[in-house]
């Protein structure tokens, strides 16, 4: 991180990576994927949407934003996703940070290992029904945990029925 100072702002640039993705994923029981993990920054837990870092491992070759998505979905909970659609882009926190985020939504959902993020993560994997996730998340809460408000963003894009995305917009898992 490199800290910025200018026109009187200041605020963070990542210099390990070129982007960051987030990932909405809900499993044919109707079941979204939320990830736990302590956040030292806020020195709780946080309830999140999986999510990660673009070309953040020195690769040769760059990593698509989609394959990162791809990537970071197996990683940190050991779901495959058969497409992932971009949804949006956007700020991540526009009033301290030049990050943007990438959210998308991962389909065909097909689980092949138990998840829990590389070796310098600590995350526990959970699906939730859908019509139970408000309750779920406020025990959570109740119990110490914050909730992201990406979380949030997400059930809206999984329920509202205005933001249906065009199947032309799902990117295929070839090869990966």
């Amino acid at each position: 991180m490199r800290l910025v100072g200018e026109s009187g702002w200041e605020f963070s640039q990542r210099v390990n990576c070129t982007g960051i993705v987030v990932i909405v994923a809900m499993t044919s029981a109707q079941k979204i994927i939320l990830v736990k993990q302590y956040r030292p920054p806020v020195k709780k837990y946080c309830i999140e949407l999986p999510a990660g870092l673009v070309n953040d491992r020195g690769h040769k070759r760059l990593e698509s934003m989609a394959t990162a998505a791809k990537r970071e979905l197996l990683e940190e909970t050991g779901y495959k996703a058969e497409t992932m659609t971009k949804i949006l882009m956007g700020p991540a926190s526009p009033g301290s940070s030049v990050d943007c985020m990438t959210l998308f939504r991962a389909q065909g959902l097909t689980k092949v290992h138990g998840g829990g993020g590389d070796h310098t993560e600590d995350i526990e994997v959970y699906e939730i029904r859908l019509d139970e996730v408000d309750v779920w998340l406020r025990k959570m809460e109740r119990q110490g945990c914050l909730v992201d408000p990406k979380v949030y963003a997400g059930l809206y894009f999984l329920s509202a029925p205005s933001c249906e995305l065009r199947r032309s917009e799902a990117i295929p898992n070839f090869g990966g």
